[in-house]
C-alpha cells in the first residue's frame, strides 16, 4: 500500500475545539484526514444516533461540522458518500477535553464516536486527556500539559495504531482503543497497555430555584476518584503515564449465562 491513510476525525467537543485542532495538525503529517465533527459540544451524549430530526452540515475552516452527535459524524463520514472515497482505514477520536476513563467510556461522545468506526469494521481510537481535579492515588506533578504539546504523542500512537491495522480482517471485529492522558503532567513518564479500572463520582442531584421561582436540576457531582485496580487506566494515569486499553464491541456477560437460563426457565410444552 503506497498511498497515504486515510483517517476520519472527530470529536465530542465540537468543530472548535483545541483538542481536534492540535490532532488533526499532527495526523495530517502522515495521512489524509477528513475531519467530520460535531458543530455544537456532544460531551455525555453516548452513542446516540439523530433519527427523528434531520442533519444539516457546514465546512467551517475546511473541516465538516455537522448538527449531531459524535456517532452521527462516523455514520455521515462513512455512509454520506461525499466525505470519503473508500472505507478509512482508521476512526480517531479527540483529543477530549477530560478523562474517558473505566465507567467514563459509557457516557462518553468520545468513545462513541471511535465504537461507531468499530461497529462498521474500522479499526478506531480515542484520545482523551484529564483536566482539571482528580483524587489521584498517586500525587503527579503540577505542570500544564496543552494539547499541541500532547498531539504528537497522541498522532505517534494513531500512526503506530494504523501500521498494526491497515489491510488486516479481524474475525472478532475491528480493534476499538481507548487512551488517556494523565492530568497534570506536560510529559508523561511512558504508555502502558490496561484494561478499564474504577472511577467513582461524587453522585448528587442539585435543587435550585430559577428568578421566576421555577426549579431546575443539575446532576452529576464536580469531583471523581479513583479505585485502587491494579494494571487498570486509572492506575496508569495517577501514576502519571499514558493509558492505553482494548475495548470491546460484545457486551455479553458470559458469568451471568446461568441466570438468564433461569429467567428463561423451562421451553414451550416443558414442565412449569
Amino acid at each position: 500500500m503506497s498511498e497515504r491513510p486515510l483517517l476520519v476525525l472527530s470529536n465530542d467537543d465540537g468543530v472548535y475545539a483545541e483538542g481536534m485542532r492540535s490532532l488533526h495538525v499532527e495526523l495530517a503529517k502522515f495521512a489524509e484526514v477528513v475531519v467530520v465533527a460535531p458543530l455544537h459540544e456532544q460531551s455525555a451524549n453516548s452513542h446516540s444516533l439523530t433519527l427523528a430530526r434531520p442533519l444539516r452540515v457546514r465546512t467551517i475552516d475546511g473541516l465538516h461540522a455537522l448538527d449531531g452527535t459524535p456517532a452521527d459524524c462516523i455514520y455521515v463520514a462513512l455512509y454520506g458518500k461525499r466525505f470519503v472515497q473508500r472505507m478509512p482505514d482508521a476512526v480517531v477520536s479527540g483529543i477530549n477535553h477530560g478523562y474517558n476513563l473505566g465507567s467514563d467510556t459509557f457516557y462518553s461522545g468520545t468513545v462513541a464516536a471511535a465504537r461507531e468506526g468499530a461497529l462498521r469494521g474500522v479499526p478506531s481510537i480515542a484520545f482523551s486527556l484529564g483536566m482539571g481535579h482528580v483524587e489521584s492515588a498517586v500525587r503527579t506533578s503540577k505542570e500544564k500539559p496543552t494539547m499541541a504539546a500532547l498531539a504528537p504523542i497522541a498522532a505517534r500512537l494513531a500512526r503506530r495504531f494504523v501500521e498494526a491495522t491497515r489491510g488486516k480482517t479481524f474475525d472478532d471485529g475491528a480493534p476499538l482503543l481507548n487512551v488517556n492522558f494523565p492530568a497534570g503532567v506536560a510529559s508523561p513518564r511512558g504508555v502502558r497497555a490496561t484494561r478499564l479500572g474504577r472511577r467513582r463520582y461524587t453522585d448528587e442531584v442539585e435543587v435550585r430555584e430559577d428568578p421566576r421561582g421555577r426549579e431546575y436540576l443539575w446532576i452529576g457531582g464536580p469531583n471523581a476518584f479513583h479505585d485502587p485496580s491494579p494494571g487498570s487506566d486509572t492506575e496508569a494515569v495517577d501514576e502519571g503515564l499514558i493509558s492505553v486499553t482494548p475495548l470491546a464491541l460484545d457486551a455479553t456477560r458470559a458469568a451471568h449465562a446461568s441466570l438468564a437460563e433461569h429467567v428463561a426457565g423451562p421451553g414451550p410444552g416443558e414442565n412449569q
